[in-house]
């Protein structure tokens, strides 16, 4: 009611409409309500969720290879909910964090594997005298857990329950599902070792571990469970049988007591009149005989008289059923009998399950709790995992860090396995807070750094992590810029989905946050796009100060170095190349894909090479277009080089200009332009072959034509920057 009017307003036409349904009961309910924004979650947002394909891969949209997939080892329903909510909203206080990390840390010591953040802790004889945590705490959890598996979804359940819309064999099974699970908790006599804990050590040192079995065990829980059974026949509850459901000998449910009562009396009532119709007969073994669903049937032969006022209900050849009105004056009282107790069994029914309503928050609770034991159970499944470690969150009075060894992607080592390149990652605030990562296409700069973020999510989250070891710093916000997608039925193109992305981040992320960009500034022109990428690393470093991690195939980037010295760092994903690694010997031989190796590691330095014919020769294009594509790319390549050679050497510029028009693969000529002269005469002998095999390749429609030139222009080229050497 302390909410804004509007808001109250909303609450009072939710409860409205609510209440026609008889479903308004929640809202009277504190645990029904939570705050949209948190000081202790931090929400990622969907452009995270799904760059990062946290909750669903992005080629077919299933779970498969997501990173909830990966983490989630839960046994029952209500669990793996709790878990996407966890892995969607990783916490962003270390205490709530290191909470965690402790319990999951102590149930993988009870498991028998632990592993710290600076290695392997191996398990010794002293271990198992009782100096580790005893493993039947695992074991019985283990149990707890396989059963609710197997019984029904008991969060939902309860919720029905307190809605009242939950079967007598549904509550059975819910309430006894979760009264079993508490009873085995208790085994661990955790609330014995609350008295006892002074004189003898505690069975489970986690805070967290101990406040969620103990409310899941609590033995007020337990009796209200045992006493919600008691008044229940099991069996009746099995079969569906409302009106023999509930036990009336304990002095509960009058009504239904009366009710039972008076089918009784009606029956005996009906019995009794079979003596009657004996004497008036003369027949002392006759008995009432039912046939077709019609009860208390008199049959006489078909010769015996009978008063006239007795009903023919049935006959045979030989004999005749009668109802006399007695019985059918009986028979209506006992109908109505059973229709009253039918009513009241309803009705009882509807007032023990609002009843339930005094206990709902409690066994909420107790469900809560349990899902939250099955999320660490399985967090702590996932510690078992090779080379996983816990990961150590730095004070928050510690300058903003990420320091992680051999840090792993999650998802792609389960595919890759031993294969897969572990990188370091090392961000400071106070030191190299940015690092710009270039190289190879397909050479592995977005999975870097995609790892970067899932470790980070997954350390929040409370879980080990795939490194070596991990020192974080708690940050209050995952911010990525990945991949291209358009938005049609909005009018958005893709480059202005860039950018839409882009200005999220750059008006949400703060000084303690990750952000991830890769690529910005593709969409757009090679200016354009080099312009606002260079702008918005600029603004993410002088405004903000926070952990970037940027993926660009613009060499010019690097310029940004020179104006946050010792901020950003330059780095690339290394790669081995043979001689044939260059444009014109690309263009020779353009389906040779063999010529680059990667290494997936990523080393310090800036690459100028992204190897696109490469990545064309491997998408299987076809041979004209990459060849044409290996000879234009030659051409650039030379430009840049005779224009950088002319400078340093102090001759004129030479740069080959191609016609505007026309198709060099059809006979259109390619000039060679020296200061806008067509004469070579005045230059070296050496530069006017290596001009003249060049623009014999250009000028060609044969590409084995053009192989040939270009080849001997090489061979021409790297002679010439022999004596060169020699000379100097």
């Amino acid at each position: 009611m302390a909410m804004p009017e509007l808001a109250v307003q909303a609450l009072a036409l939710t409860i409205r409409h609510l209440k026609q349904f008889g479903l308004d009961r929640i809202l009277n309910l504190g645990t029904s309500f939570r705050p949209f924004s948190s000081n202790i979650e931090l929400t990622l947002s969907a452009n995270t969720l799904r760059q990062l394909e946290v909750l669903r891969n992005s080629s077919d949209g299933s779970v498969n290879g997501s990173l909830l997939q990966m983490m989630n080892h839960t046994c029952t329903a209500f669990g793996s909910r709790l878990l996407k909510h966890w892995v969607t909203h990783p916490l962003c206080e270390r205490n709530s964090i290191c909470a965690r990390l402790d319990a999951v840390s102590e149930l993988a010591e009870s498991m028998g594997i632990y592993k710290a953040s600076q290695g392997i802790i191996e398990l010794d004889e002293e271990a198992f005298c009782g100096n580790v945590v005893p493993p039947q705490i695992s074991n019985i959890l283990s149990q707890v857990l396989i059963a609710l598996g197997r019984a029904p979804d008991v969060q939902r359940g309860i919720t029905r329950i307190f809605h009242r819309t939950a079967t007598a064999s549904e509550f059975v099974a819910v309430i006894g599902a979760i009264l079993v699970a508490g009873k085995q908790l208790q085994q661990l006599h955790l609330e014995d070792d609350e008295n006892n804990a002074k004189k003898q050590g505690k069975t489970v040192k986690s805070t967290l571990l101990r406040r969620l079995i103990l409310t899941a065990s609590s033995s007020s829980f337990v009796a209200h469970a045992m006493k919600l059974l008691s008044a229940l026949d099991k069996d009746a509850a099995t079969r569906g049988d409302l009106q023999n459901l509930f036990i009336v000998s304990s002095g509960q449910f009058s009504e239904v007591f009366r009710c039972h009562t008076a089918v009784q009396v009606a029956k005996e009532k009906l019995d009794l009149l079979i003596s009657q119709y004996r004497k008036q007969l003369g027949m002392r073994s006759l008995e009432f005989t039912s046939v077709s669903g019609s009860t208390h049937l008199i049959e006489l032969p078909s010769n015996v008289r009978v008063p006239s006022n007795w009903v023919k209900v049935s006959s045979t050849k030989k004999a005749i059923r009668y109802h006399p009105p007695e019985v059918l004056t009986a028979l209506d009282g006992l109908m109505l009998a059973k229709e009253e107790l039918v009513v009241a069994c309803k009705a009882t029914w509807n007032d023990f399950l609002t009843g339930f309503g005094e206990y709902y928050a409690e066994f909420q609770a107790v469900v809560q709790a349990l899902a939250a034991l099955d999320c660490l159970h399985s967090l702590a499944t996932l510690s078992r995992n090779p080379n996983y470690v816990c990961p150590d969150f730095l004070d928050d009075d510690v300058p903003g860090q990420i320091q992680i060894c051999s840090g792993r992607h999650p998802v792609l080592e389960l595919i890759l396995g031993d294969n897969f390149v572990p990188n370091d990652t090392k961000l400071h605030t106070d030191g190299e807070f940015c690092q710009i990562i270039t190289g190879p296409n397909m050479g592995g700069k977005s999975c870097y750094i995609r790892q970067v973020a899932l470790i980070a999510i997954m350390a929040q989250v409370g879980s080990f992590v795939p490194a070596l070891s991990a020192k974080l710093h708690v940050v209050d916000g995952i911010y990525t810029r990945m991949g291209a997608s358009d938005s049609i039925h909005q009018g958005s193109s893709t480059f202005y989905e860039e950018l839409s992305e882009a200005c999220h981040i750059l008006q949400k992320c703060s000084s303690h946050s990750l952000v991830i960009i890769d690529e910005l500034g593709r969409g757009t022109s090679t200016h354009d796009g080099v312009a606002i990428a260079y702008a918005t690393l600029h603004y993410l470093l002088e405004q903000k100060r926070c952990m970037v991690l940027f993926v660009t195939h613009y060499p010019e980037m690097m310029n940004i170095q020179e104006k946050f010295p010792g901020c950003v760092g330059a780095y690339h994903v290394s790669y081995m190349t043979t001689q044939k690694s260059s444009m014109s010997d690309l263009a020779v031989d353009p389906m040779e894909n063999n010529d680059v190796t990667f290494l997936y590691k990523v080393v310090e330095g800036a690459s100028d090479k992204s190897f696109g014919i490469n990545v064309a020769c491997l998408a299987q294009l076809p041979y004209s277009c990459i060849t044409r594509a290996a000879v234009m790319a030659a051409k650039l390549e030379a430009e840049l080089s005779a224009r950088v050679k002319s400078r340093i050497a102090g001759k004129p510029s030479i740069r080959p200009f191609a016609q505007p028009e026309g198709d060099m693969t059809h006979g259109n000529h390619c000039n060679l332009m020296i200061n806008g002269k067509d004469n070579l005469g005045e230059f070296d002998r050496p530069y006017a072959r290596l001009f003249h095999h060049l623009q014999s390749a250009f000028s060609n429609s044969d590409p084995m034509k053009i192989m040939g030139s270009l080849k001997e222009a090489k061979e021409l080229a790297m002679k010439m920057l022999e004596g060169c050497a020699v000379s100097e």
